[in-house]
């Protein structure tokens, strides 16, 4: 997508690959604006919950999120701020709850269609990395660069433990293992917008990589593309 010369580019990956971190920054590097869309599904999850609706049942889910109002912002460090109903939940977001409920959320093609209606708007200006499951695939089909970040799920589970010991509620491994292996399950088998690499995506695997390394790796896509 490209606007006045500004760009979007769009990452993928499974859930902790590292595309918020180096999403992040790669747009405080590269001058872009920054957003993480998997925050909006999140939120829809934190409304759900609060909501106590029936995680089995579409429409009970549906008449939760249905409900309330999303705006995404960029912080004062560039970070992505959730505000649902003009409050700010971005801190709820990362709760073992949400994180566990996420994917039957983010599966209702309703909800999809909501959020990718959102994205797009938010992308109409150019200038914007974003970063999900379906940006490549779905939302920036005109991206450039499309990226797919991914790790193996053994790390994938350890980098989310780490991000979780600090919260009072901090799960085991094997449970965040467990959890994360469902995610990946349900994320890339749904009908509506399943996870996967865009066919001209270019594919970081991370295992091995530093954060500053893959952000190095992806800022030589970018130039490779405005070059």
């Amino acid at each position: 997508m490209h606007n006045n010369g500004a760009t979007a580019i769009a990452i993928d990956g499974p859930a902790a690959a590292g595309k918020t971190v180096v999403g992040n920054k790669l747009a405080k590097k590269i001058g872009y604006r920054f957003l993480d869309t998997g925050m909006m599904y999140r939120a829809a999850t934190v409304v759900a919950l609060d909501a106590q609706a029936d995680f089995n049942d579409i429409d009970s889910l549906l008449d939760a999120v249905e409900q309330f109002e999303i705006e995404a912002r960029s912080g004062a460090n560039g970070e992505t701020l959730i505000l649902i109903n003009g409050k700010d939940i971005t801190s709820s977001l990362r709760s073992h709850d949400v994180d566990s409920q996420v994917s039957a959320v983010a599966a209702i093609a309703r909800v999809r269609e909501i959020m990718v209606a959102a994205q797009r708007k938010l992308a109409a200006d150019g200038g914007i990395v974003m970063v999900g499951r379906d940006i490549g695939t779905v939302v920036l089909q005109d991206a450039r660069p499309k990226i797919y970040l991914t790790a193996n799920l053994e790390t994938r589970a350890k980098r989310r433990f780490l991000e979780m010991k600090d919260l009072p509620e901090h799960p085991p491994l094997e449970e965040i293992l467990t959890a994360m292996r469902m995610r990946d399950k349900i994320d890339s088998s749904r009908e509506a917008s399943p996870l996967r690499p865009a066919y001209d995506a270019v594919i970081v695997e991370t295992d091995n990589m530093t954060v500053e390394e893959v952000v190095h790796r992806l800022c030589e896509l970018v130039n490779g593309v405005t070059s």
